[in-house]
């Protein structure tokens, strides 16, 4: 049996976090709360980043099925193994940017977006996406043998330094994720082509027997 893998439309974000600690000064009248404010937010800075990680992550699997017929459909479902985030932190200190600013540039960094495009990524950039459905939907198949089906993500974590104006400046970690999809593989049958890591590999080892071929590299 083939394996399939399949592309599937990346719906939603999950969680923001974008912690800033606001300044303090002496007093407490109107002088003392404009200069929080002011040192706390610093809007159209610029971000340079490194440590940038993009790789696909097993975000569930099912129990392997026997299929002893073609046509089949599959009825065991995929238990959740990781919950991929939107989220954006900041080092607590002054002149913080914002969370879509910085989801924004890292989208350009890693090409899913240009620096002139006004639409930007909204998948990626989306402070409020919610995760993938592991069992949205059905699944047959056009041969038999132990099935194993898992689902991935394409995750991206990078850290940061922003700078602003004249002040510090601040570091943080941005991470998100560009793709999400499912497959299908088959225990007896070895995986081509397969890196060490690799979702369908995780997966196999999770549910096939330990000596099936597609648990081997």
């Amino acid at each position: 049996m083939k394996i399939k893998e399949t592309f599937l439309s990346a719906c939603a974000a999950a969680v923001v976090l974008a912690g800033t600690a606001a300044c303090t000064a002496g007093g407490d009248g109107p002088t003392a709360k404009a200069k929080a404010t002011a040192d706390t937010i610093c809007e159209d800075g610029a971000y340079s980043w490194f440590n940038v990680d993009k790789r696909d992550v097993l975000t569930g699997v099912a129990e392997k099925e026997e299929i002893d017929r073609k046509g089949a459909r599959l009825t065991h479902q995929l238990t959740p193994l990781h919950t991929p985030r939107t989220a954006v932190t900041f080092e607590k200190g002054s002149r913080a940017g914002n969370a879509e600013a910085a989801l924004r540039s890292l989208a350009v960094l890693i090409g899913e977006t240009n620096a002139d495009d006004d639409g930007v990524s909204t998948a990626f950039t989306d402070v409020h996406r919610s995760v993938p459905d592991l069992n949205d939907g059905s699944t047959t198949l056009d041969g038999v043998g132990a099935v194993v089906q898992y689902a991935w993500v394409r995750q991206v974590t990078a850290d940061f330094r922003y700078t602003c104006g004249d002040g510090k400046p601040v570091t943080g970690r941005a991470t998100g994720w560009v793709n999400d999809g499912s497959g299908l593989l088959e225990c007896s049958t070895p995986i081509k082509n397969v890196k060490e890591g690799a979702p369908a590999l995780a997966a196999a080892r999770l549910s096939c027997d330990p000596d099936a071929p597609a648990a081997k590299t």
